[in-house]
């Protein structure tokens, strides 16, 4: 079924009845660490729904979780919520009863001013680990911020950079489409740039069942949408469309320990309410644009990460399980051989089929193939075929490999089963950003 839907403006204020602002109240404090040298940016954020909405999550399974996320997954089983808040500049990690009573208290202080149940508030917080928040700040920066909410789309724009931590650009989207007959919006804004490869589950849990769920600055993405859907076909939708989209995304293979996504779903837009039980064509509708919004967020995610220079499509195919192909396009996303031969355009199959061959997938080195292709193109160039170098130039090969976004084919030719993800380059500027330097806490980064 081809999915018919529009890019619109506003992002999670093109939704009927969503507010968003934010500002700045200087929560990692000026001149204390990477991302302070920014100046005055936002660093607050408020999404409202003007109704109680539905809503469903997706947690890190990092074993070390911050204070936020343990909020979060307990208030998101009741499958209902109408309002987040949001800091960058501290992750609220690793900080203790102190934390989880600091989380608390961001959502009680929204939730006073809203005059709705304090459990019906979430928190999501993204910086530096191990700090205590800087709550007199927090609860100006808060009350600020109710006072400018609005739906415009520049509302949005503010809570988009409000969210942002070492990312170069604020990364937002919204899509209108038809639910029988009714006009209805998702809208998302998110965040990430470093500590990219999310791992997350409903529950942040780590299912033995999750292939993606093994481990791995932080992620963060808030969706909102008019859409009238129940909590279970939400939770369910979220899950397919996160498993096939952040779950997906490396750009350094390290697992924050804030990494969320959140939707809220007002059912303003008045069609008839998605039930978990019946997946009709409404729920396929929705589904397919939940997951088109998430893609294209997680993708931005990768293109502004650390230092990237280029983005690469591994693509596998013909693995015997669905493992072994996920571990396989890992193993090659992460390789830090792979990733900088990636940087300096040289496409060193050596590299790739060693990353294979070290995965935890059954591979037949005389069955693998290796080859290269444009975006979305289906004309491959082989460099290697059923383990053996093929009659491909390595100026060919260069070729291949020296647009800033390519794809990268492996069969393994032994099953059917496929795995994809959407990986970054390791560059100098990642080492020299990352790096820091100890005598200079300015420079330190989260």
């Amino acid at each position: 079924m081809k999915l018919k839907f529009k890019t619109v403006d506003g992002s999670v204020c093109a939704p009927q009845g969503f507010l968003a602002s934010g500002v700045f109240c200087d929560i990692k404090r000026l001149g204390t660490g990477k991302g302070s040298q920014k100046g005055k940016k936002r660093d607050l954020a408020l999404i409202v729904s003007e109704v109680p909405a539905t809503v469903a999550g997706m947690f890190t399974t990092n074993q070390v979780c911050a204070a936020p996320v343990k909020v979060c997954a307990e208030r998101v089983k009741r499958g209902k919520a109408q309002a987040i808040v949001v800091n960058s500049g501290n992750a609220n990690a690793c900080t203790g009863k102190q934390g989880m009573k600091d989380a608390r208290e961001m959502a009680a202080v929204l939730a006073k001013q809203l005059h709705m149940p304090e459990e019906q508030v979430l928190v999501g917080s993204t910086g530096r680990i191990g700090v205590t928040m800087p709550m007199k700040n927090v609860k100006s920066g808060i009350l600020h911020a109710l006072h400018i909410l609005g739906h415009e789309a520049a509302h949005a724009a503010e809570a988009a950079e409000a969210i942002m931590t070492s990312d170069t650009k604020p990364k937002q989207i919204a899509v209108e489409f038809s639910l029988g007959g009714k006009k209805v919006r998702i809208g998302g804004i998110c965040k990430g740039a470093g500590m990219i490869q999310p791992g997350m589950s409903a529950t942040g849990a780590r299912p033995a069942a999750l292939p993606h769920a093994g481990l791995h600055a932080t992620m963060l993405c808030f969706i909102t949408t008019d859409a009238a859907i129940e909590a279970k076909a939400l939770q369910a939708a979220l899950q397919e469309a996160v498993a096939n989209s952040f779950n997906r995304i490396t750009v350094d293979g390290d697992m924050s320990t804030n990494d969320t996504v959140l939707v809220l779903a007002n059912g303003l837009a008045g069609n008839r309410n998605i039930q978990h039980s019946t997946f009709n064509a409404q729920h396929r509708t929705f589904c397919g644009a939940l997951n088109h919004v998430c893609l294209e967020l997680a993708k931005m995610i990768v293109r502004d990460g650390e230092g990237v220079h280029r983005v690469v499509t591994v693509r596998v195919n013909g693995a015997k399980t669905i493992q072994d192909a996920d571990a396989a396009a890992r193993a090659v996303a992460n390789s830090a051989l792979v990733k900088t031969s990636w940087h300096g355009g040289d496409p060193n199959w050596g590299r790739i089929i060693d990353a294979i061959g070290y995965s935890p997938a059954t591979v037949v080195e005389e069955k693998v193939d290796i080859g290269y292709s444009a975006s979305g193109s289906k004309k491959i160039l082989w460099s290697l075929k059923r383990g053996q170098p093929t009659k491909a130039t390595f100026k060919e090969l260069c070729l291949a490999a020296a647009p800033k976004e390519f794809e990268l084919h492996i069969n393994l030719n032994l099953g059917k089963a496929s795995a994809v993800m959407y990986a970054a380059d390791l560059t100098e500027h990642y080492v020299d950003f990352n790096k820091g330097d100890v005598t200079d806490p300015t420079t330190l980064g989260g």
